[in-house]
This record gives C-alpha cells, sequence and structure tokens, in this order.
C-alpha cells in the first residue's frame, strides 16, 4: 500500500484500503513563482523615521516572500513543486542548457529556480539572493525594454508540460505592479492573451498578485482581465485579486506573504463526481470539498542524523512466520475474523462486498425550516459542495436555484449520502451558506454554496449533565462589557482565522527546517495567537478594571440572595424523626391493619383523638407531627397505599 498524504485522509470515513496509484501521482502541487524585474519593483519606499515603516522595496518584499514560500513548503509539503522565475531582467536562462545550442530561449526571462521540490541547496540560494546584494550576479538587472508576457507564458507553459505534465494541481503566481505592461502594442497584448487561453486549457490556474505603492491604483481591465480566467465556481465565491500594499499595520512583505497564504493551498476535492439527486429523474453532479480542516503535525518519511548530512531513511519490511522465519509471500496471506471461538475467512472480494452500501449519491428525501436544526446536532465538521459539469449539462443552474430557494425561504434540505465508495451512509442537512459580499454573511472568510451538515444517530447523543440555571447579568454591566468590546474590533471588523497559524505546528516546522537548512535551532516559537497585552491594556484597560469592581459587586449580592434562599428552604422542609418499628411499641388503641383501612373507607379516622392518631401513626413508622387533619391525611394515604 502506497503512503498517502494529510489530503487523501478522511477525517471521519474509514481510509480506503486500496489507492489508486495514478490518482495518487496528480494531487500533488506544482507552483512557480513569476516575479517581475523592473524599476519600479527596485525603487525603495520613501524613507520614514518610523520604527515599523515599510523599507524594503516591492522587488525585495516579493523575493524574501518567494524564500518563505520555498522553506515553508520543503517541510511542510515535501513532495510538491515549487520554481521562481524572474522576467523583465537582462539576462536570459531557461534551465540549464550546458551548451545546446537547439535549447529554447525566452528573452528576459531568467529561471532562478527551476520547477521541482526544493532542496536544501534552492533555498539556501534563493536566500543570499534576497539578503546579499553583492551575489546575484547581475541576475537583478532590469532590461532596458520590458518583458513580452507572451513569452513569459510560453515559457511557464513549457515548464509546466516538462517538469509537471502529470500533476493534477499546476498554478502559475505572477507579482507585478504594472497593471499595463503592453499598454502601445496591441499586437503583444493579444499574443499574451493567447498564450494565457492555453496555460488555461493545459490546466494551469493562473494567480495574480498585484502591488499597489502610495495612492495608486491596479486597473485589472487594461490587461489582466484577458489573462486571469475564473470559472463558475470562482466568480460565485468572490475569487477576486488580492492586492498587496503597506499599511493598516502591515508591511508590503506582511501583506504579500498573507495574500499569497491565502490562495497556496490548491482546492482539492474530497469527493468529485458524485450524484446529487435533487428530485426523481431530476441529478446533477457534484464535487466536495473539506474548507476547515485542522491541522496535525503528520509523518511522511524517517531522517537519519548521525551523518554528516541528514539522509532520508528507507525502510523494507518483510513478513516472516513466527515459527520457522521463513519469508511469507502475500499469496500465503489470508484475513480472518474470530467469531464463537474459530476463525472466519474472508476473500478479499468478500471483504470490499461487506462494506458496500451501493454506489456515491447525495439524494434529498425533504425539506425543513432551518429553525428545527437544534444547536446539540452538530457532531461531525461539514463538508462543502459544489456543481460541477463534467458528468451532468446544466448542474450549475440547478445547483445555483436550489440555493438561491433554500436561502429565500430560509430551509434547509435532509438527504441520504454516500460520498465516497467503501464509506458509511449518512443522514445529512444540506444548509445553504451566503455570499461574501452578503452584509448578513457572519463568515465572510468562506464561500457561497451548500454545506452537508451531518445529523447524528442516537449513539451519538448524550445527555448533558443537569446544569444550574444561569443568572442574568444586569443592565449595567451588560452596557460596560459592550464599551470593551466596541473598543477591541478587529480591521475591518472581521476576523480571518486563516491569518492565525497553529504555533505548535509552526514550531515543529520551524525544527524541521532548521535541520534541513543546517541552521541554529531556534529558541523560542513564534505564537501570532496570544493576544496583545499592552494594545489591550492602552485601549480599555480602565474600563476592564470598572467592570471587574462592578462584576465582583453583583456576585457578592447573588451569593447573598442564595444564602438568604437556602436558609428559609431549610426552615420550611420538616425534618424527619427517625421512624419508630411497629413491633418495639404495641399500639394502645389495638387497632390492626385490616381495622385502620375499614375506618378509613367510612370515614371515621377524623373522629380519633390526637393520642390515638399518633399511636396508630407510630406504630407503622409514619411521621406524628403536624395538625389533626394532617395525621388523618397521612394515615388515608397510608390506608390506600396499602389497600
Amino acid at each position: 500500500m502506497s503512503e498517502r498524504e494529510p489530503w487523501q485522509r478522511g477525517d471521519d470515513d474509514e481510509i480506503d484500503e486500496e489507492v489508486d496509484e495514478s490518482n495518487y501521482k496528480t494531487q500533488k502541487d506544482a507552483v512557480l513563482i513569476a516575479i517581475e524585474v523592473s524599476e519600479s519593483m527596485l525603487t525603495p519606499p520613501p524613507a520614514s523615521t518610523k520604527k515599523k515603516a515599510d523599507r524594503d522595496s516591492p522587488l525585495t518584499a516579493a523575493l524574501k516572500c518567494a524564500y518563505h514560500l520555498m522553506q515553508k513548503r520543503i517541510i511542510s509539503n515535501p513532495k510538491d513543486m515549487i520554481g521562481v522565475l524572474l522576467y523583465g531582467t537582462e539576462k536570459s536562462k531557461y534551465q540549464d542548457e550546458d551548451g545546446d545550442s537547439n535549447a529554447p530561449v525566452y528573452p528576459h526571462c531568467y529561471l532562478f529556480t527551476d520547477l521541482d521540490i526544493p532542496a536544501a541547496e534552492d533555498v539556501k540560494a534563493l536566500q543570499s539572493l534576497v539578503e546579499d546584494d553583492e551575489s546575484d550576479e547581475g541576475i537583478l538587472v532590469p532590461s532596458k525594454e520590458p518583458a513580452a508576457m507572451a513569452n513569459v507564458l510560453f515559457c511557464a507553459n513549457q515548464i509546466f508540460t516538462t517538469k509537471a505534465a502529470n500533476f493534477g494541481s499546476r498554478r502559475l503566481f505572477i507579482i507585478t505592479d504594472n497593471d499595463d505592461p503592453h499598454a502601445t502594442d496591441k499586437q503583444a497584448k493579444s499574443a499574451a492573451a493567447v498564450r494565457a487561453k492555453d496555460l488555461y486549457d493545459l490546466g494551469v490556474v493562473i494567480e495574480l498578485f498585484p502591488i499597489i505603492r502610495g495612492d495608486s491604483e491596479f486597473d485589472m481591465a487594461k490587461f489582466y482581465d484577458d489573462i486571469i480566467y475564473r470559472d463558475a465556481a470562482a466568480e460565485a465565491n468572490m475569487s477576486e485579486v488580492l492586492k498587496s500594499k503597506s499599511g493598516g499595520g502591515l508591511s508590503l512583505l506582511n501583506s504579500l506573504i498573507a495574500n499569497i497564504n491565502f490562495k497556496q493551498t490548491a482546492k482539492r476535492a474530497l469527493f468529485s463526481g458524485v450524484a446529487f439527486e435533487v428530485a426523481p429523474g431530476l441529478t446533477i453532479s457534484v464535487k466536495g470539498y473539506n474548507v476547515i480542516s485542522r491541522q496535525k503535525e503528520e509523518r511522511s518519511c524517517y531522517i537519519w542524523l548521525d551523518g554528516e548530512v541528514p539522509q532520508i531513511a528507507v525502510g523494507e519490511t518483510t513478513k516472516v512466520s513466527e515459527d520457522t522465519a521463513r519469508t511469507v509471500e502475500k499469496a500465503e496471506m489470508k484475513k480472518a475474523y474470530k467469531f464463537g471461538g474459530e476463525y472466519v475467512y474472508f476473500t478479499p472480494e468478500e471483504q470490499k462486498s461487506l462494506k458496500d452500501f451501493g454506489p456515491t449519491t447525495i439524494r434529498i428525501i425533504g425539506f425543513k425550516p432551518r429553525s428545527s436544526l437544534p444547536f446539540w446536532a452538530s457532531v461531525h465538521k461539514s463538508s462543502f459542495i459544489f456543481p460541477s459539469e463534467e458528468h451532468y449539462v446544466g448542474s450549475t443552474r440547478v445547483f445555483t436555484a436550489l440555493w438561491k430557494k433554500l436561502l429565500k425561504d430560509d430551509k434547509m434540505a435532509v438527504a441520504w449520502t454516500i460520498t465516497r465508495s467503501n464509506a458509511k451512509p449518512a443522514l445529512v442537512a444540506i444548509i445553504p451558506s451566503r455570499d461574501r459580499a452578503d452584509e448578513e454573511s457572519g463568515t465572510p472568510f468562506l464561500p457561497a454554496g451548500l454545506w452537508l451538515y451531518p445529523l447524528p444517530f442516537v449513539d451519538d447523543i448524550r445527555n448533558p449533565p443537569d446544569m444550574p440555571d444561569p443568572v442574568q447579568a444586569s443592565d449595567a454591566l451588560v452596557d460596560k462589557m459592550q464599551i470593551i468590546a466596541e473598543n477591541l474590533w478587529l480591521p475591518n471588523r472581521m476576523y480571518n482565522p486563516s491569518k492565525y497559524p497553529n504555533p505548535q505546528l509552526q514550531w515543529h516546522y520551524k525544527i524541521l527546517q532548521a535541520l534541513a537548512l543546517q541552521e541554529e535551532v531556534p529558541e523560542t516559537p513564534e505564537d501570532l495567537t496570544i493576544p496583545k497585552y499592552s494594545a489591550i491594556a492602552k485601549r480599555v484597560g480602565g474600563h476592564i478594571k470598572d467592570w471587574q469592581a462592578l462584576v465582583n459587586e453583583e456576585v457578592a449580592h447573588v451569593k447573598k440572595l442564595s444564602a438568604i434562599k437556602r436558609s428559609a428552604d431549610d426552615d420550611e422542609v420538616e425534618k424527619p424523626r427517625k421512624r419508630t418499628k411497629a413491633e418495639s411499641k404495641p399500639s394502645s388503641s389495638g387497632m390492626s391493619d385490616a381495622q385502620v383501612k375499614a375506618a378509613s373507607e367510612a370515614g371515621k379516622l377524623s373522629k380519633m383523638t390526637m393520642a390515638e392518631l399518633k399511636d396508630v401513626l407510630a406504630c407503622r413508622g409514619l411521621p406524628i407531627l403536624g395538625r389533626k387533619a394532617e395525621l388523618v391525611e397521612r394515615l388515608e394515604e397510608w390506608a390506600d397505599g396499602n389497600a
């Protein structure tokens, strides 16, 4: 069985025992970063006396961003390819020609790092180019005439074709500050559009990361609207171009890194081509995505560190017989289950049939109001689905109509699903999410579409423990907290979880990176989730102290009321006296059980004296305290219960 990557694992379903090797090869990612070298990109920002002022030129920030991305990929995605292409340079280079006169040459295009799995030497070379200006050997000298974008795109086409022909994800990242590279040459603009269409037909996605300086604007309509292709899914989910600029607390480098990190992970389908049966006779096809997933430390290989250079250890597994130590071949092995003290053998075909619950499908069986979904039904994370035209033409229209109808009527669909082969069947609620531009959308960082919300079975539900009634906060306490919250809003009043990486995972990557690049191991990790206490204290420190004092007053008042109520309840509760056994003190009235029942039925118990009633009650182990009417009622209840 081949080794798997984290994106191949289902989070809740069982892992399939067999992997399609061809599909495994096509799921790797290949990214080529194209950075423009020009006079404007080399111009540093204006000098400033501010401590956190931006001092990197756009080209330096772009190279540092590429270095950051490469050193991160070498650890987190060791099987993905990454390359760096500089265009607009005076020098030209395409791979290592080794004097071959027939090697292609693309004017003003310099392939600094070939598209391949990055090695430590590649990362160090890019780091040297970024940090040491004297080691660039004239690579970063801009050409006198701008590079033709048609040549840049054709060069990228050749790189992807020769180096990543079988990759399922191939993307070209373009970093530039020029929104119209061919303002006066319509023929060059038309040739670039043709080359961009060739890349699109090849399956290469072009992502643009424009750099904005000062108050200038980057107009996509001048050139890049004909270069960047967006499908229906991208348009519906607001796949806008993320523009990088300094300001708002971010440097140009941090802004560029944040934008590339937002799009650096390729969208890989969790399941694809699943039939979505909206109604009998109406079927479309959809793809499913795992949009939100917890990142965990994954071991893809073992490293041998005892040599001069760390090396990947190659493991071999051999199965041997326990008694004879003879090597056991795969054909000799059988799988069995122990049942009733005996082993029941199954063939591989029979084992597969045990997990076969039918073909993959999503079948709607009804609709319900969205308000009928309780909060405790969330036991597993949801999957995002979007239409696919691969198997059924017109799927996007039907899907969009269903999405709009569910949003309009505030309803959800209930469906029976088997999303992957060998997966367990499940009942799900199909819930629509609003467009990112919608003001009522509480999650603008999530796409618009439909979500498969797994519904729990009976075994998945546990009764929560009994909790005391919550204490309602006073209006004064709420008003004070509202002031604190309003002064702690994030920029644009939006929290984006993708900008806060897992500190434990990043620390793990830092250690691996130091070992791979033979650098010093850092001492302390960087944790972006730690609150900025100094800024919080500066903004709302006084309000927090006032709020804490008010909380202490209300807590003391609630405790005082609770103590008074408890004392009153204790006084009302009658302390039971020790019961006296009937045999230890015989009744002086001499009434038997039958006589007491007869007197109760005849209504004669009320004619007895208090002493007689207490005597009868004590003989039967009943309380004797209370008024006469209470004693009579207590004795009548005993007579009815022992009839």
